[in-house]
């Protein structure tokens, strides 16, 4: 969480000096012990920079971003096959760049979706052309154009950036050009043990897919084998979502576990029954080792196999490390509590990764196994006096039990998942009471025994593993079809957060009935989480979020009681867009439950690529646009039952003290009019007493000249201008910005955009005129409140910086965050 980096000589300075005191201070037990914490505390923090310096040191050369890179190298990964493209990383060996350029880079092969015959490598699905088949180990020739890791930055939101280095990623970008290097000698030569896991993983996933050729869950059937969840649609994932299942979708700790289990119990058995091989062996295996022995060390090995498979995430790593210690721990004759294996596991991955401690996968896999622990021990210990019973009495006993641990996890991640998405599944503990032991003990164990069987015995066992998971979606289909399946809540404040940790602590009390008072305070304690609410605009003051949602427009306007959301961002492609990524979220996040007016300023896919993502997620009241008859969104908001009006100037409105006009277009489009879209943009204008903004869309020089005859000039003049066309040569006239006499100009742009936006000349323009430019592509997205005369701006990267931002080394900007006095 540093904005920068520390040499490391002043971390190990304090780790010798702290060292240095506790040694001096042995004899005093109290002050022995904090130095010793303030020790471990040095090296930690001075590991993690270390290890930081070096990835950072590894860096794409300015000078080479957007130019064509000739370079040989190896995939060196499972690659990632979307409808369009697809994904994969590149251990690049040689090129015409030399060292600017990282070895390992993330590359996208864009191609366009085909139907054709199965080919050579292929797995009976649908063909991309132009894409070849990728796979691990193969040696390529290939034609870059790679950037450096740049990701959108809004205030909550992910942090792409972050996540790239965590996975040493270092540079990405696509592929122009490419042919296969044909050496086969070459390729075994420079196949590692990593590359041989990978193109075994890639053999499976073949395999799978080859028997289901046709089957409506077959990615999630990858996932449970293989852990690659790329096929899995966006929509399979809202049901997991809305259902909390999302962590079954996946190679979870339950299912290493469950495989060791079986494993470590199938080798006892064979160990036990070894004596016939006495013949052979001049003392038996049993009398070598023990059998429990020989099974924690097969329980071992098979969870270190199937961690292979899955590709070693955090939940794998955190299950094999524990399985490890307590294989040690039997292997050494000694009795390890599991709450140490644990502490011993996520020592273990934050010392191998340091960057894991900020992925939510980290805190909810471990925090989902210590509550797990918790709930455990006290089931445990209400049973330890039990008289003993018959098998119906047991079998009731063991449902209660694994609802309680259920509800149990359920409300014991709760602040953390709140934290995390804003929002948990009310419907989550009926979902997993039945897709757990579902998913866990027939779906997965039929999927590894097809993906190991060869191709005329797999495709059936593969089959009923596929449909024993579609029969578990008609459950959860059913149970997420309520709205109310899904709470959603905004973030709460940090006191918030930490009263809801002591709260859960509290209802995890053992202690039966004697314990009910300590859980209704803990319940007591959960209430600031539900209630929070971010705070909103004073009356008569207006709040614009200017999103960071590369190259397009979105902003929200917020006032006191009303939301009003500005264009709805680009489309990213066929299953993404700005919505989705950005937008949602952040309403989500903010507690915006319901959109006053929804504004589409015109047709383009920039401004309106996520319109329909958007009316999906969150009731819209009205909504004003600039769309041609028939346009599909019109149908959209038919359906939805949304009153759609053209944008016209003269429309003007007023919420809690803050007016709202249409100043663009100044007429409607005559029938048979051929204009371009942009010169439909709908342009808004709103104000209080002492400030005002302008939010133009893609109006050019012609509109603007249009604009400044029919309004008188304090009906135009805004001191924050959302600037016309992103910046384009085209727009943004001296006599527009002389009328509008903006002080704070946001410029929404993607990172080295394919446009060259915003135009030299037109940013030369701005700031010949002393007006405080703000990209966001730089600045991340722009947050501007009204505050009686002073203007709050603030920019998402200036709220967050971090030592891995790519705004770090590129040229001083303009001011990004501070306050402006109001105009005369």
């Amino acid at each position: 969480m540093q904005a920068t980096l520390v040499p490391v000589w002043q971390t190990v300075g304090v780790l010798l000096l702290c060292l240095l005191a506790a040694a001096v201070m042995r004899r005093r037990p109290m002050l022995f012990s904090m130095l010793l914490v303030a020790s471990t505390v040095a090296a930690g923090f001075g590991w993690s920079d270390w290890r930081a310096q070096q990835r950072m040191a590894v860096a794409l050369s300015p000078a080479w971003e957007g130019k064509d890179i000739i370079a040989t190298g190896v995939v060196a990964a499972l690659p990632q096959n979307g409808d369009d493209a697809t994904r994969f990383l590149f251990h690049i060996e040689s090129s015409n760049a030399g060292d600017a350029v990282p070895p390992r880079v993330r590359l996208s092969w864009y191609g366009t979706r085909t139907w054709g015959n199965m080919g050579e490598e292929g797995t009976g699905q649908d063909r991309r052309a132009g894409i070849p088949d990728l796979q691990p180990g193969q040696r390529w020739q290939l034609t870059l154009r790679v950037k450096r890791p740049h990701s959108l930055s809004n205030p909550g939101g992910f942090d792409g950036e972050y996540a790239m280095l965590a996975d040493n990623i270092r540079a990405i970008g696509y592929v122009r050009t490419g042919k296969r290097v044909q050496n086969i000698a070459l390729e075994a030569a420079g196949t590692g043990f990593g590359i041989g896991v990978e193109r075994w993983r890639a053999s499976v996933r073949r395999h799978i897919l080859a028997a289901l050729p046709d089957a409506r869950y077959a990615a999630v059937i990858v996932a449970l084998v293989v852990g690659d969840q790329s096929g899995i649609a966006g929509d399979d994932w809202e049901l997991f979502r809305r259902t909390g299942i999302s962590h079954l979708v996946s190679i979870s700790g339950l299912h290493i576990t469950m495989i060791a289990g079986l494993c470590a119990a199938l080798w006892m058995a064979l160990w036990r029954r070894s004596f016939g091989l006495s013949c052979w062996l001049r003392t038996p295996l049993p009398l070598r080792m023990p059998a429990p022995r020989a099974g924690a060390i097969a329980a071992m090995l098979a969870a270190f196999v199937y961690c292979l498979l899955a590709g070693m995430g955090v939940p794998a790593q955190r299950t094999l490390l524990m399985l490890s210690t307590v294989a040690i721990a039997r292997l050494t004759d000694r009795n390890v509590p599991a709450s140490l294996s644990l502490c011993w596991a996520a020592a273990v991955v934050a010392v191998v990764d340091p960057w894991a401690v900020m992925s939510a996968g980290f805190w909810l896999s471990f925090g989902a196994v210590a509550i797990i622990f918790i709930a455990a021990q006290m089931v445990f210990d209400g049973r330890r006096n039990g008289t003993t019973a018959g098998w119906i009495e047991r079998t009731r006993r063991g449902l209660t039990d694994a609802t309680r641990i259920q509800f149990a996890v359920t409300f014991g991640l709760l602040p953390l998942t709140l934290l995390l998405f804003q929002q948990t599944s009310v419907v989550s503990a009926a979902a997993n009471g039945l897709a757990i032991p579902a998913v866990s003990f027939v779906t997965t164990p039929l999927a590894l025994i097809g993906a190991a069987l060869p191709d005329p015995l797999a495709q059936p066992v593969l089959m009923l593993a596929e449909a024993s998971f579609r029969w578990l979606a008609v459950w959860l289909e059913w149970l997420a079809t309520p709205r109310w399946s899904v709470w959603v809540a905004p973030v709460a404040p940090t006191w918030a957060l930490l009263l809801s940790m002591a709260g859960v602590a509290l209802l995890l009390v053992p202690g039966g009935l004697r314990a009910w008072a300590w859980r209704a305070q803990g319940a007591v304690l959960l209430l600031p989480l539900v209630l929070a609410r971010v705070p909103v605009p004073l009356p008569g003051e207006f709040r614009l979020v200017a999103f960071d949602i590369g190259q397009g427009a979105a902003a929200l306007v917020e006032t006191a009681n009303h939301r009003l959301l500005f264009d709805t961002g680009p489309r990213y492609g066929d299953h993404a867009d700005a919505a989705a990524r950005v937008i949602t979220p952040y309403l989500r996040g903010h507690g915006v439950e319901a959109l006053d007016t929804l504004v589409v300023s015109h047709e383009d896919s920039d401004h309106a690529g996520g319109t329909e993502t958007v009316i999906d997620a969150v009731p819209v009241r009205t909504m004003l646009a600039s769309l041609p008859q028939g346009h599909a969104l019109r149908s959209v908001a038919d359906a939805h039952d949304i009153r759609l009006t053209d944008c016209l100037a003269g429309q003007a409105w007023t919420w809690d003290g803050v007016v709202f006009e249409m100043v663009h277009p100044l007429r409607p489009a005559a029938e048979g009019e051929r204009l371009s879209s942009n010169a439909h943009s709908c342009v808004l204008r709103i104000a209080n007493d002492r400030h005002a903004a302008l939010l133009t869309g893609d109006i050019e020089a012609a509109q603007e000249r249009a604009l400044i005859a029919a309004e008188t000039p304090e009906r135009l003049m805004a001191d924050i201008l959302l600037v016309p066309h992103h910046g384009s040569k085209t727009s943004s006239s001296g006599a527009f910005l002389k009328a509008v006499s903006p002080q704070v100009a946001v410029f929404q742009v993607g990172y080295r955009n394919r446009y060259g936006h915003p135009h030299p000349e037109v940013w030369q323009r701005y700031m010949a005129r002393d007006i405080d430019g703000l990209r966001t592509d730089r600045t991340g997205a722009v947050v501007i409140q009204t505050d009686g005369d002073v203007l709050d701006v603030q920019t998402a990267r200036a709220l967050r910086p971090r030592y891995w931002s790519s705004t770090q080394e590129v040229e001083p900007l303009a001011t990004a965050a501070g306050a402006f006095d109001a105009q005369p």
